[in-house]
């Protein structure tokens, strides 16, 4: 299960058994890059595999869960997605009910986000070969209008490596932002799938974020973002500092989380900085562009809770927090997800 949870076992099982057997070509974000999206002849392009359990779950379901997974991935590379695709593979058997729900709540988060479903494919196996359902979407999408104004602003602080918003492109004393509290999504459906009773306190937040990124871009200064979802925030700032060779140091008193959230995550004796995200954007930008940004975030109902965490540094190559308590803590790269089957 680690080696599709999202932490080092993925990203070590992704480079020896999957990426190395398929050949390198030449583009602006290609697949080696490990990013989001790829960016091939200017079109971005990415594609998910959802086989969330269960399909439907406090705060969302498979449905508004894939149309939001792969919106998101695009807008973060300073892209707009233009259009889905949608490949269903159904158990035999399943409930027609059950694809009519998710099909709606597709259709509806699509309709909401402004990125239709224009193609797709359907498959049905026989019953036990999977899980009731999975739901494939890939998605397309072109350079944001607003992305050259904003590395024109992130310019005017210092050099900008790459035309796109990278995991590469981290530099010291750039400013990290949250969009919001972390750890709703895993915690919530863990919860409701175990019956720990935690949902009834957090619901997920799966959301696309297009609207809210391109009111980012608008502003400007920003130089990578990244949806933390599998592995969470962990994962997220540990690819960051690996790619760009930069550390990171954030305050804990800072980093937003839900009371329930922090709760449930003592009781299981797990890390909520390790849970994966829905409906959250991470943002690296230049200092000087960081309380705009927020401004700009906390302004829309998705980024009300957002927050500067903490700033890369260049003088570690780890990933550290200050605790609230005025110690030091490693945040460690997660082998994998502590909540299997979130997206």
């Amino acid at each position: 299960m680690n080696h599709g949870a999202g932490g080092e076992t993925m990203q070590d099982f992704l480079s020896k058994h999957i990426v190395s057997h398929l050949p390198r070509m030449s583009s602006d974000v290609p697949l080696s890059s490990l990013d989001d999206s790829a960016v091939v002849d200017g079109i971005v392009f990415t594609t998910d595999g959802h086989t969330v359990k269960p399909l439907f779950f406090p705060g969302g379901d498979i449905g508004s869960l894939s149309v939001a997974g792969t919106v998101n991935d695009i807008s973060v590379m300073g892209a707009r997605p233009l259009a889905l695709s949608c490949a269903l593979i159904l158990e035999e058997g399943l409930d027609i009910n059950v694809v009519d729900r998710v099909m709606g709540s597709i259709g509806r988060t699509s309709e909401m986000c402004g990125v239709p479903v224009v193609t797709g494919d359907t498959k049905v196996v026989e019953s036990g070969a999977v899980d009731n359902m999975v739901v494939v979407t890939s998605g397309i999408g072109k350079r944001s209008e607003y992305l050259d104004h904003n590395i024109s602003v992130a310019s005017a602080h210092r050099k900008v490596d790459s035309r796109w918003l990278t995991d590469d492109n981290v530099r010291d004393g750039d400013a990290i932002i949250v969009s919001g509290t972390l750890g709703d999504h895993g915690v919530s459906l863990l919860s409701f799938r175990e019956g720990y009773g935690f949902e009834s306190a957090v619901q997920s937040d799966v959301a696309p974020l297009n609207g809210l990124i391109e009111n980012v871009l608008k502003v400007g200064g920003a130089v990578a973002m990244k949806d933390p979802t599998r592995g969470g925030l962990a994962n997220t700032l540990n690819e960051w500092s690996s790619k760009s060779g930069v550390g990171m140091m954030l305050e804990e008193r800072d980093i937003p989380l839900k009371d329930a959230v922090v709760n449930a995550c003592d009781l299981l004796g797990i890390d909520p900085l390790s849970i994966g995200n829905e409906g959250k954007v991470v943002i690296a930008c230049v200092p000087g562009s960081a309380e705009d940004i927020l401004k700009v975030l906390r302004s829309h109902p998705l980024g009300k809770d957002a927050s500067i965490i903490g700033y890369a540094a260049s003088g570690t190559k780890r990933v550290t927090m200050r605790t609230s308590v005025g110690g030091k803590r490693i945040i460690e790269p997660p082998i994998g997800d502590p909540v299997p089957r979130i997206c």
